[in-house]
């Protein structure tokens, strides 16, 4: 996507949902995409899908501007590159889910039809409904109606599927069951596009996008602080420097005094509060801060700080004027930070 942006005109006005937009995403990829009610998920969703027209800006795949396309060659090519999955599933009712998954080959035509039962049936099979196939939907569970409903957005066997909070209906077991599934699709080459509002889901994918206010935001910083306001996640991002630290590189120690609150993007950090060599009290992971507690209490460091001896580290780092800006700006931020230092005291 480059520079996308999306306008809505109607009788209240102009609105904006998209906002400048840019985003590269690659094959095989397990994406998964969050944000608020109103930010603007749907909206990209639509203008990566070729269902809706950005305003400006160019939506590319594999070098084609899809949206330069005609109508009807945009048609053809969302049944070859495209499948959809849907919140509410969408199967036809008087449709057994056999015939469900085999309506995209009936519509685009590229599997002769002789071989279209014996694929749809295949790929109940891979979803563990071989034996619901001749069921109608009504007669299945919610959880093995989205079965079907991925089967059928793999019928035409097209190398990116969306999914639009695909597991919103569905109880914890049914939603793991398709996680599973997606994974081991991502794993085969798919390239997988997935909004979710569950924030824990998004540990199981390969990269998580934030969206808000119509932009795309730092994952880490969305992540690590969750209650900022859209101003302030897009001001936090000008504020925060970025430190690349090697295997074993020492990024604070005992007795150094603290100029920044740290942000862990990428790799690890050990912490090490005892003198005796090699003992690692503690490992910090992607999305976790450290150094709140020395800026707070204007103390010097308690402990080392080391990046991963596997991979190193890179951190996002607010240097201490911008942290007592942050606290200003954001109080909510301000007690979940103190709330953070209390509750790793008591542990």
């Amino acid at each position: 996507m480059r520079n996308v942006v999306k306008t809505f005109v109607n009788s209240a006005g102009e609105f904006t949902a998209l906002r400048g937009v840019d985003l590269d995403l690659e094959g095989g990829e397990f994406v998964s995409l969050i944000g608020k009610s109103g930010s603007g998920k749907s909206t990209l969703l639509n203008m990566l899908t070729g269902i809706d027209h950005p305003t400006s800006g160019e939506v590319l795949v594999n070098g084609v501007d899809i949206h330069a396309l005609s109508e009807s060659k945009r048609s053809q090519w969302r049944g070859r590159n495209l499948g959809v999955v849907f919140q509410f599933f969408q199967l036809l009712p008087t449709l057994n889910l056999l015939e469900n998954v085999m309506l995209p080959m009936d519509y685009l035509g590229a599997i002769e039809i002789d071989q279209r039962p014996k694929r749809a049936l295949e790929l109940l099979d891979m979803v563990g409904l071989r034996d619901q196939a001749q069921q109608l939907p009504r007669a299945v569970s919610r959880g093995q109606q989205q079965g079907a409903a991925i089967a059928r957005a793999l019928a035409n066997d097209a190398p990116i599927l969306v999914a639009d909070e695909p597991t919103g209906n569905l109880d914890s077991r049914s939603a793991g069951h398709i996680y599973d599934l997606f994974e081991e699709l991502s794993r085969e080459g798919k390239t997988i596009i997935m909004v979710t509002h569950d924030p824990s889901l998004t540990q199981r994918t390969s990269r998580t996008l934030y969206i808000s206010d119509g932009q795309l935001v730092d994952e880490t910083i969305a992540q690590a602080l969750p209650y900022l306001s859209h101003a302030a996640l897009q001001e936090l991002e000008r504020r925060v420097e970025l430190l690349h630290f090697g295997p074993r590189e020492t990024i604070l120690v005992p007795g150094q005094v603290v100029e920044y609150l740290y942000l862990i993007k990428k790799g690890q950090v050990e912490v090490r509060r005892s003198a005796l060599e090699g003992k690692v009290d503690a490992t910090l992971s992607a999305n976790e801060t450290f150094g709140e507690q020395e800026l707070f209490e204007g103390v010097t460091a308690s402990a080392s700080y080391i990046a991963s001896p596997a991979e190193g580290a890179t951190l996002l780092a607010l240097p201490r004027r911008d942290f007592h800006w942050l606290l200003g700006e954001s109080p909510l931020t301000a007690d979940y930070l103190m709330n953070k230092i209390h509750s790793e005291a008591e542990d």
